[in-house]
């Protein structure tokens, strides 16, 4: 008779993620995907030039721990280019596996057993779990459609003396809001004189729109002295699948960072990162994506004016929010599940993004796709208006 060690699984309440599954789901039926947020086009030929080149010359063992010196330099001078401000490429940057990995790290750095952690919902499905992982509790503070404004006096009223952390999203995901100096000026005030630090995540900072102005954390001295940015080359470069990424803080968190990244995955791919540096020298690389993206965001949203679908703001992401409450009222998982099941377009329900199910009767679309799939996209979801309508 065999038996089993009994335990207690870390997350029992976790699943697969509404990614996997939806994704899953399209590949079943055969459907566009526009729910997991990748691009189904090319990143730049002359990268892929860059990385063999490296492969060839030899780049092929461990990279320094804290990450490549020559891109932590590239990643500075485009701190330097962006707001005009100084970061120490050798004390303040490290380069991880993706920014997953830096939000993992970072919360690992500061988060103990009962640390309370501050999340807007809607929020990256990773956040919350990672804090549970290493014992602490999650508050969360629901934002809703369609500003998703936070209400700073109900964040003052969530702050309790086991407040270690609060993790914000600018532009966000899955609301494309962007936070304002507003906003961190109010952060600014509540956290003065606590312990409480921050996480910033930032992958989305390079795709904003409509001549906006995107705010970072490293922008005001009273946030950067205490907290941790995470910036991302598979956002930047269309490259998700190399999980490349970075965090910035001060010296003395990214000491503790680095102890606990050095456990993790010690470092990342050396040939990638060599490549990444060169790469950044081009700062038009980087300079031209939000047109580019713009270009793709307002395509979907003028083969969507006209139908049942209501567009919410688009500040940055290459995401779309749409409301499809005029056309239906069947909730958003099972309505979700449908148009990929009957009209072949996957897209992620928005309720995924919260900790309690809210019904508003949103869907995300993912436009970081070719021409080609957004004409076909668009022409589903015209015709989905024709069913309903």
């Amino acid at each position: 008779m065999n038996s089993f060690p009994q335990f207690n699984p870390k997350l029992p309440a976790v699943g697969i993620s509404i990614f996997s599954r939806m994704s899953a789901l399209a590949q079943r039926y055969g459907a566009i995907n526009l729910s997991q947020g990748f691009p189904d086009f090319d990143c730049s030929p002359k990268l892929i030039g860059l990385v063999e080149n490296y492969m060839r010359k030899g780049y092929n063992q461990y990279a320094p721990m804290p990450g490549v010196l020559s891109l932590r330099e590239r990643i500075a001078e485009k701190i330097a280019h962006t707001y005009g401000l100084t970061v120490d490429p050798t004390e303040e940057i490290t380069i991880t596996a993706g920014g997953t990995q830096a939000l993992f790290d970072a919360i690992a750095t500061v988060v103990n057993f009962g640390d309370e952690v501050i999340v807007f919902d809607p929020a990256y499905d990773a956040y919350a779990p990672t804090v549970q992982l290493f014992g602490g509790v999650v508050r969360y503070i629901t934002l809703l459609a369609p500003d998703f404004a936070i209400d700073w006096q109900q964040v003052a009223r969530c702050i309790t003396e086991k407040t270690k952390l609060i993790i914000i999203n600018s532009p966000g995901n899955p609301s494309s809001k962007l936070l304002t100096d507003v906003d961190f000026n109010k952060l600014s005030n509540l956290i003065q004189g606590t312990g409480i630090f921050v996480l910033s995540d930032e992958v989305y900072a390079d795709i904003v729109y409509d001549g906006r102005r995107f705010s970072s954390v490293l922008q005001y001295p009273a946030l950067r002295d205490r907290s941790f940015v995470i910036g991302s080359f598979g956002k930047l470069f269309h490259v998700t699948g190399w999980k490349a990424g970075y965090a910035v803080a001060p010296s003395w968190l990214t000491d503790a960072f680095r102890k606990v990244h050095q456990f993790n995955v010690f470092s990342v791919n050396t040939p990638v990162q060599h490549a990444l540096a060169d790469f950044l020298d081009d700062q038009s690389e980087y300079e031209q994506l939000p047109a580019f993206f713009q270009e793709k965001r307002d395509f979907l949203r003028a083969a969507v004016e006209g139908t049942g679908f209501r567009l919410l703001p688009c500040e940055g992401t290459y995401f779309q929010l749409i409301d499809y409450s005029a056309l239906s009222e069947q909730e958003e998982e099972g309505f979700s599940e449908r148009l990929t099941r009957e009209f072949g377009l996957a897209t992620i329900p928005v309720v995924a993004f919260y900790t309690d199910p809210i019904n508003q009767r949103l869907l995300r679309l993912c436009f970081a796709k070719s021409t080609q799939t957004l004409e076909a996209a668009a022409e589903k979801l015209r015709k989905i208006d024709m069913f309903y309508g």
